[in-house]
């Protein structure tokens, strides 16, 4: 039997009574096999969409913005929240705020002429009807959004372009898979990451396996190169690195809640570490006095070589956050199995 789709993305979006949303379509030998996923569209008192939350089957969930697409939340299915947000939070459209998986595009940090981290995270992001040519999402609660070039845009990156994320959830799991368009006539390129605010028990009790021996540049110091020298990364001051040439899995190990996060990514080949300590800290309005202690950042990026598209081209992304149960001092969990398998 052939199922119509009675109902477009904006139309649902835009229709607050309809909370429930068609996710996915896939098509199989003329027959079209719709896909129904849990997933809410919250709206502000104006009527305006603000968010969707996906929903999974084990009972995981995660919170997207349609302001900067940025993940805000992801709750596995014991309800625990592994995403930072710290409670000072200033959120004041169109500035993205501190907390979840910001988004830095055209621009990372301060590596170029543009605002610190580009952007896309201070507009608003639209559903996206036709993500292809990415294959449906099955058995994932999915939303793909999209981002383009504006005029005002075009006034500080003359550049026009389009902007695709998909975010899906499944059990134990949270993928973004994002990708660039060059839409314009002439080449551009640019850099790019994922700021993934991890929430950790204790920032003195975690440590970071996967990029020891890599060279990196160290923003505390001038952007200077080093090498880092450490067996496993840890922390008891504040921490601003980009790793260079980093592996497809980083596996980041909170000792106190017997918990590593996985980190695995394609397209991106450094890897962020921030931390900002207790003095920095108390110097971000946004950020509470002792928030550094319960936070890590490590981002999924590219920054020493920028993405160059040419007129027409693609680039596309990916990263996986996954969580596992260890207790590394009791060697339940190896690190480097996790990391190389």
């Amino acid at each position: 039997m052939k199922l119509k789709l009675v109902a477009s993305f904006n139309t649902l979006i835009n229709n607050p009574e309809k909370k429930n949303i068609l996710i996915s379509i896939e098509e199989r030998n003329c027959s079209e096999k719709v896909i129904i996923m849990s997933s809410n569209i919250i709206h502000d008192a104006d009527g305006s969409a603000s968010r969707i939350v996906l929903k999974e089957h084990t009972g995981s969930t995660a919170e997207v913005l349609f302001q900067g697409g940025q993940v805000v939340s992801w709750k596995n299915e014991r309800r625990e929240e592994l995403l930072f947000r710290s409670n000072k939070t200033l959120w004041k459209p169109p500035k993205a705020f501190r907390g979840g998986i910001p988004i830095s595009f055209p621009q990372f940090g301060t590596f170029g002429s543009l605002e610190r981290h580009g952007f896309a995270r201070n507009r608003v992001w639209v559903l996206d009807d036709s993500p292809s040519p990415l294959p449906a999402a099955n058995n994932q609660s999915t939303v793909d959004l999209i981002l383009k070039s504006t005029e005002e845009d075009l006034k500080t990156w003359p550049h026009r372009f389009e902007v695709r994320l998909r975010i899906s959830l499944s059990a134990g799991k949270l993928t973004l898979i994002p990708r660039v368009r060059n839409i314009d006539n002439k080449p551009f390129s640019f850099t790019f990451s994922l700021r993934n605010y991890l929430s950790v028990s204790d920032i003195s009790e975690v440590r970071v396996e996967g990029l020891e021996t890599l060279d990196y540049f160290d923003n505390l110091q001038r952007g200077e190169r080093y090498t880092e020298q450490a067996d496993a990364i840890t922390f008891d001051s504040e921490t601003d690195r980009v790793y260079l040439s980093t592996p497809t899995k980083t596996a980041i190990i909170d000792h106190e809640k017997k918990r590593t996060y996985v980190l695995q990514k394609e397209g991106m080949a450094d890897a962020v570490v921030w931390n900002p300590w207790d003095k920095k800290a108390k110097s971000l309005p946004d950020l509470g006095d002792q928030d550094y202690k319960k936070m890590l950042c490590v981002d999924s990026a590219a920054v020493e070589t920028p993405i160059i598209l040419k007129p027409s081209e693609e680039w596309r992304g990916r990263q996986e956050l996954s969580t596992v149960s260890s207790s590394y001092c009791s060697g339940q969990l190896d690190p480097r199995k996790v990391i190389y398998g």
